[in-house]
């Protein structure tokens, strides 16, 4: 009678731990976003300056395959176009309107 009385009252103990623990809280994480948007632009209409750029001889072993004009919440513009090459390697690249590549 009291292994069962026991058993009984270690179970219960067992029950209220585990609804204890489900009960803790997450801390709650947020992450502001800036207002930096991004528009697709076709690789073909990229200003000359940025098509020039890809054409010169540091650049002329990639391949362009995406662009985007990216714009911030202070009005600065830029193009991110991501590019590849024969080996497989992919880069993205933030070329200026100027078609200055910028760092």
């Amino acid at each position: 009678m009291k292994k069962l009385i026991l058993s009984a009252a270690f179970l219960a103990f067992a029950g209220l731990t585990t609804v204890k623990a489900a009960e803790v809280k997450s801390a709650v994480i947020t992450i502001q976003q800036d207002s930096t948007t991004k528009t697709p632009v076709k690789v073909e209409e990229l200003p000359d300056a940025v098509k020039t750029t890809l054409k010169s001889d540091k650049y002329k072993d990639w391949t362009a395959n995406t662009a985007y004009l990216v714009t911030t919440s202070d009005k600065k513009e830029w193009y991110q176009v991501d590019v590849s090459n024969k080996e497989g390697q992919a880069a993205s690249l933030k070329i200026g309107k100027d078609g200055v590549v910028v760092e």
